[in-house]
């Protein structure tokens, strides 16, 4: 007897979303429609070459630093890992060889001290984290996927789901799911999407109070011809009080393109008030404070405020700060959407909430759910 498999949509090409896809096309469960708001996938993990924003000014970056996250742990984080191994990606160490640099509140002095290398170490990949998800969509062969399409509604459709989008083209509905994998931060698919039968409301409450990872924060990005701190025996990492950046590190690449980037530590609440370009200003005012006059004079820089991005962001975590919150709860215990909704961006994760490895795991985890009701084999091929 064959058995039908599900219709399953997938709301975010982020890489929760692109795994997602990718894992279900294994299992042979082929059917899949993935919608993203924006007008490209990655989400979260974007570089200075898909920032819109350098892209409208015309200003092409002449190397892809990371404006999302950074960073991974393969010894902490083992499915990750795994997949970066399976998808033939490389990767390095952060670099943190040398001295770092220190800016108390009040002091005008910079102070040097030896650095120090973490453990267990930071690892990136070549190409930046946009790789991984660069790689999962060139492995898609049945999963439809339409970027600008914005979801405005799901709800239950006598047995099934239909789901309302808006694109460039207009609006549309999509008929015959029978489930949804939501591939966007709880917070946002709370506040941005209607739900038909509403959410339970201990659900919708869990999902308002989960904070989203990037919500409330800023990136700072320079670009330079050659990594000139580490000549002068510096690692680029610094701490400042003074900012406005409050954490810097070196983002060179492995292919020996030179860049700095730094977390921005001025509220989210307070940038909103602040200029893009003077803000920006600042930040190489202090590069070149710390690390002298050719740090003032990057061959390009970027500034990714996360606060500003209504794809990632509600009011309600401009009041949240960066941290990573308790992981939120993936799917209704009871009502209409008990089985056929599942959370699975990175604030869904059990142990890694809001980390990449959190994408991966929750996906994961929506996944097998989907396999063990429609007796999808393991690792069916597509």
């Amino acid at each position: 007897m064959t058995v039908r498999r599900p219709h399953v949509v997938i709301v975010g090409a982020g890489l929760s979303g692109l795994y997602a896809a990718y894992a279900l096309e294994r299992r042979g469960i082929c059917d899949c429609t993935l919608l993203e708001a924006r007008a490209r996938i990655g989400g979260r993990l974007v570089d200075t070459a898909g920032d819109a924003h350098a892209a409208a000014a015309g200003n092409q970056p002449p190397a892809r630093v990371d404006l999302g996250a950074t960073w991974f742990w393969p010894a902490l984080q083992p499915q990750l890992d795994a997949l970066v191994t399976e998808l033939g990606i490389g990767r390095f160490a952060q670099h943190d060889d040398g001295d770092m640099l220190l800016e108390h509140p009040g002091h005008t002095q910079v102070l040097r001290m030896p650095g120090y290398v973490q453990s267990p170490r930071s690892m990136r990949l070549r190409g930046g984290m946009t790789a991984l998800c660069e790689a999962l969509h060139a492995r898609l062969r049945t999963t439809r996927v339409q970027t600008s399409a914005r979801v405005r509604r799901i709800r239950d459709a006598a047995g099934d789901i239909a789901i309302d989008i808006e694109t460039p083209a207009g609006a549309r509905t999509i008929d015959g799911v029978q489930h949804v994998l939501l591939a966007l931060p709880p917070r946002l698919a709370e506040a941005a999407i209607t739900f038909e039968p509403a959410l339970e409301p201990a659900l919708a409450q869990n999902w308002r109070a989960t904070p989203t990872w990037m919500a409330a924060q800023a990136k700072y990005v320079a670009v330079y011809p050659a990594p000139f701190w580490r000549a002068d025996g510096l690692s680029g990492f610094a701490h400042s009080a003074r900012g406005p950046l409050g954490e810097i590190h070196d983002a060179s690449s492995a292919d020996g393109s030179a860049a700095l980037f730094g977390f921005v530590a001025v509220p989210a609440r307070a940038r909103a008030d602040l200029d893009a370009e003077q803000l920006k200003a600042a930040c190489r005012a202090q590069l070149a404070r710390l690390f002298g006059p050719r740090a003032a004079e990057p061959d390009f820089d970027d500034l990714k405020d996360w606060a500003r991005d209504p794809c990632t962001a509600v009011p309600s975590d401009l009041d949240d700060g960066a941290r990573h919150g308790a992981p939120a709860q993936a799917t209704a215990n009871s009502g209409a959407w008990r089985a056929r909704l599942h959370g699975i961006a990175s604030e869904w994760s059990v142990p890694f909430p809001g980390y990449v490895a959190g994408a991966v795991d929750a996906a994961q985890c929506a996944v097998d759910a989907l396999a063990r009701v429609h007796g999808a084999n393991a690792d069916a091929p597509a």
